[in-house]
């Protein structure tokens, strides 16, 4: 049943292990990458220490590899500066040398944050991730983006620095909350969306499977959406061109994170899924795509208990032209321009700047006066 996917980026190329039962090998999938000194320094937070810490601490000492610790407060608001200083003088605290291993045990905010300080610790420390959640299995943990927010805006302080290995273990999908696995759903399905038809068409039918636990499933879906970000990574991976559609939904995703005051009144997935919905809809009304499209994903969203609708998010909103410019902060800004990722069907997007911002202010006014 496990998977495994090989992102060839050359010598920083590394494996993804997708199955489960992996948490139990950690050991023995770790000593390859560790010199003489057999100890790692683990990153993570409160949440996630109390459910797998132990269960790492035993898989490590059974290859003979020890480990020191460092809990964070669980939450969006640990991936900044305060907790990134905290982070970055405990691993100097633990000696931590050029030739060690950092390990991110945690979801997407402990992957980007623990990966941002290996990447500035002694100029570059190797790092493993072991994704927590679907959201970090499916996207955060590959690829190498690392970092932390700022007033600004959400990811605008970090680094590429790529992981040496990352052991996504479905087991771990089992503790998560009906909501969280949920958001994480938000970017599987973002995939079908940006380029795979067929796998949209996939969830369509196994989505419900998915969400009610079958293991089978979760590797299949973990391993295709990983397979699909590497191959994107691999052609493109500072995001010079087609690594940009993986952003899907994501620039009015950001906007409302940022509106919500990154809170958990909106998961980074829920926002996807109502980013897609809208870009979706942007699209149709630009004459890209029929409107069977948006309609179709609505209804996949809707038929696995998602967030679709700006009316799904609790508590005030600013209006739309708050909202376009909460947009202009987005990394996806260049010489000016924001690049949109929009759809001439499912599975069929493209990155473009050619977007008239009346349209775009249109369709969330329409949205807005909806709720």
């Amino acid at each position: 049943m496990e998977q495994t996917v090989h992102v060839d980026l050359g010598v920083r190329a590394y494996d993804v292990v997708v199955g489960p039962g992996l948490i139990a090998q950690v050991g023995e999938r770790i000593l390859p990458l560790l010199g003489t000194r057999r100890r790692v320094a683990v990153l993570t937070d409160e949440t996630v220490a109390e459910l797998h810490l132990e269960a790492l601490q035993a898989g490590l000492a059974r290859a003979g590899i020890e480990m020191t610790a460092l809990a964070l407060p669980a939450g969006e608001s640990t991936k900044g500066w305060p907790q990134f200083t905290r982070s970055v003088e405990w691993l100097l605290e633990q000696k931590v040398e050029r030739n060690d291993i950092v390990i991110a045990l945690g979801g997407g905010v402990i992957g980007d944050l623990a990966g941002f300080a290996a990447a500035v610790l002694r100029r570059g420390v190797r790092f493993v991730q072991i994704p927590t959640s679907l959201l970090a299995q499916v996207d955060s943990s590959v690829g190498g983006k690392t970092g932390i927010n700022a007033p600004h805006g959400k990811n605008l302080i970090g680094a590429f620095h790529q992981p040496s290995l990352v052991l996504a273990d479905t087991d771990v999908l089992a503790t998560l909350e009906p909501r969280d696995f949920l958001s994480g759903y938000g970017e599987v399905v973002k995939y079908g969306l940006l380029g795979d038809a067929e796998f949209f068409a996939w969830l369509e039918e196994h989505g419900p499977k998915l969400s009610a636990g079958d293991i089978e499933a979760r590797v299949q879906a973990v391993a295709h959406s990983v397979r699909m970000k590497a191959d994107i990574v691999v052609r493109d991976e500072t995001e010079q061109g087609d690594r940009a559609l993986l952003n899907l939904g994501h620039t009015f995703c950001h906007a409302l994170e940022a509106a919500t005051g990154y809170s958990d009144r909106l998961m980074h997935g829920e926002g996807v899924a109502i980013g897609c919905a809208l870009a979706f809809e942007l699209s149709s009304r630009l004459g890209l795509c029929s409107q069977e499209a948006p309609s179709r994903v609505r209804a996949h969203l809707k038929d696995m208990g998602m967030k679709v609708d700006l009316a799904d998010i609790p508590g005030d909103l600013p209006d739309a032209q708050a909202l376009v410019d909460l947009m202009g902060q987005d990394k996806k800004v260049i010489d000016g321009q924001l690049r949109f990722i929009l759809a001439r069907g499912i599975g069929e997007a493209f990155v473009t700047a050619d977007v008239p911002q009346n349209l775009v202010l249109n369709v969330l006014q329409d949205a807005l006066a909806a709720r």
